[in-house]
């Protein structure tokens, strides 16, 4: 009876050890599908690497690497870097250099922040949208397949399909700037900013995004032959 009872009080605090293990939720946010000249932390990316939050993923210049997270996949391209993070239990990440691709199904599928900015998709449709980080304060944010949603706190504005923007984030939060195309019929290019008291960064429409990168970026974030 004494050895069954000790082994009922092993089985306990066995029990009791591993009960945190198991019902500790997943950190893991992704998978490394695609890793050329690229880094995860200090160590080489490898394909089939799984990515969880608090990861850093970056490239050398002439490196890329692709990561699938749900419903979304997000690429680097050259000089680049980001760390994964979660946003409302959904994928997200923080680019700090270079220019990120990322590809979505849903609004939800993924969000990516360069210092106060966020962005994201603005619908359920699928979505392909570009950063690049020009320095601390300034971006240009590309929309090639559906619209995009670019907020800093409560300033949230659309990226309509095909435009691109040059961002200035303005901590300041007194102006705002909308600047189409040239021969678009909006306001030229070098206008002055048009004042907006609750404005937290300025915009500068820069141009149509080509077909051509259209193509481009699908064929690398949807093609079979590049996963």
């Amino acid at each position: 009876m004494s050895r069954l009872r000790e082994a009922i009080a092993a089985l306990v605090s066995i029990s009791l050890l591993i009960t945190p293990v198991w019902g500790a939720p997943s950190s893991s946010l992704g998978t490394i599908v695609y890793a050329d000249r690229a880094r995860m932390g200090v160590v080489a990316a490898s394909v089939g690497a799984t990515v969880f939050g608090g990861d850093r993923l970056s490239t050398e210049q002439s490196g890329s690497v692709q990561v699938r997270a749900g419903a979304a996949r997000l690429l680097l391209s050259g000089a680049s870097s980001a760390t994964f993070q979660n946003d409302e239990a959904s994928p997200a990440a923080i680019l700090t250099l270079g220019s990120a691709t990322f590809s979505t199904a849903n609004s939800k599928a993924f969000a990516l922040h360069v210092a106060s900015a966020v962005i994201r998709p603005n619908s359920d449709a699928p979505t392909v949208g570009q950063v690049t980080v020009l320095n601390a304060k300034e971006l240009v944010v590309k929309s090639t397949k559906g619209s995009l949603t670019i907020a800093v706190e409560d300033d949230v504005r659309v990226i309509p399909e095909g435009a691109a923007y040059r961002v200035v984030l303005d901590s300041s939060g007194t102006s705002t700037a909308l600047q189409g195309p040239r021969g678009a019929g909006s306001k030229g290019y070098g206008s002055p900013p048009v004042k907006a008291a609750r404005s937290k960064f300025i915009w500068y429409a820069i141009g149509i995004t080509s077909v051509l990168t259209v193509w481009a970026l699908h064929e690398a974030l949807e093609s079979p032959d590049r996963p």
